[in-house]
């Protein structure tokens, strides 16, 4: 895991709003591991690369699927934006040889995941709280990031979904049965 050869390969494949978010990504998620006792380091790879795929052409993103032989679910297939997170976390493995912890903190930063350890919740509500995101009740929810990280994991859930509703988007099942385990 080199963060340097990562940052220019960033910045050649994605456009300076979403390198500027993954660099925030970073930042915040050494800044909540730091909080939480877990690796600052990986932590900090973990979220500068968390949305490696995420520009990727549609197009491309099915080459890469065919090509590496990745399942899509029927929400998937509908918002093919939520694949970035499964070719992500396979960039990873190839591309930079990360350790399965951050695969799974890649692969479950966009729906969230009932399996979800405390790493990977990290990196989840890191992408949610970066210092770029300027969406009503960040200010809470980084407040509520650094006190209660399955309260703010919780928090952000009820806001992505009231957001989806809103949007008329489907609604991941692994969205849902994360909010149901956190409930339960």
């Amino acid at each position: 895991m080199d963060i340097e050869e990562a940052k220019k390969e960033l910045q050649r494949i994605l456009t300076e709003k979403r390198y500027n978010h993954s660099l925030g990504t970073m930042k915040m998620a050494k800044e909540l591991a730091k909080v939480y006792g877990e690796d600052e380091e990986k932590a900090a790879f973990a979220g500068l690369i968390h949305d490696i795929a995420k520009e990727m052409p549609q197009d491309k993103i099915m080459e890469y699927v065919k090509l590496h032989n990745i399942k899509m679910d029927k929400i998937e297939e509908k918002q093919l934006g939520l694949m970035h997170a499964k070719l992500g976390a396979s960039i990873a493995k190839e591309k930079y040889n990360c350790d399965e912890e951050i695969q799974k903190a890649i692969l479950y930063h966009t729906t969230g995941n009932k399996k979800m350890d405390r790493f990977a919740k990290i990196i989840y509500l890191a992408d949610k709280t970066e210092e770029n995101r300027t969406y009503e009740e960040v200010e809470k929810l980084r407040k509520m990031a650094k006190e209660d990280l399955n309260g703010a994991l919780l928090f952000t859930l009820d806001f992505t979904i009231q957001k989806s509703i809103r949007n008329k988007r489907l609604i991941h099942p692994d969205t849902i049965d994360l909010r149901n385990y956190l409930l339960s």
